[in-house]
């Protein structure tokens, strides 16, 4: 297989975030089977001697979608950097992998526009998210409002009162109607 060297190098790290989020695992490669061309995970077993290889219908809804967003914000592509879009990145993860996968979609940030949506509090409650970041989305009276924070919530993260998903849970992340993105039914 003719794998360039970045594409070896964005691999890796696919493979490097994914041994974060599944610990004990190893690898992923594809196989042929017939016609068909299927994922290969390998991954430590408790009481054998090396990894075992797993196809990917017996692994973790989690793990193949773990692996979805990754290759999504991890895989070269030749024209241009493009924008990656993410509807919530942490489902079916464990809530301790929320973290993990917040750094791959900052480190991929670096190199294309990454946007993402999410109704995870586990996922934004992290004190290092600016408000700069963050876009409040609400349905006002039949509109679909879209903008920065308002004033209360962006006061409350700039004095570290409270962390994006504290404000979630409790409600508080609210657009300004002053920026307002509006979709009309």
């Amino acid at each position: 297989m003719g794998e360039s060297v970045d594409g070896r190098r964005e691999m890796e790290r696919i493979e490097e975030y994914l041994q974060v989020v599944v610990p004990g695992m190893h690898s992923v490669t594809t196989e042929q089977l017939g016609n068909w061309e299927n994922l290969s995970f390998s991954q430590d077993v408790l009481g054998a001697k090396s990894p075992w290889r797993f196809a990917a219908q017996s692994v973790s809804d989690g793990t193949l979608r773990a692996l979805a967003v990754l290759v999504a914000l991890f895989a070269p592509n030749a024209t241009s950097p493009g924008v990656v879009g993410i509807e919530e990145p942490e489902s079916a993860l464990h809530p301790g992998a929320a973290g993990v996968l917040l750094d791959a979609l900052r480190e991929a940030s670096e190199e294309r526009q990454v946007l993402v949506t999410s109704h995870s509090p586990d996922l934004l409650d992290r004190a290092d998210i600016s408000v700069d970041q963050i876009r409040a989305v609400r349905s006002i009276d039949g509109r679909t409002v879209i903008g920065p924070l308002d004033a209360a919530g962006t006061y409350a993260m700039r004095e570290r009162l409270f962390t994006p998903g504290e404000l979630l849970r409790s409600d508080q992340l609210q657009p300004s109607v002053a920026h307002d993105t509006v979709s009309q039914p």
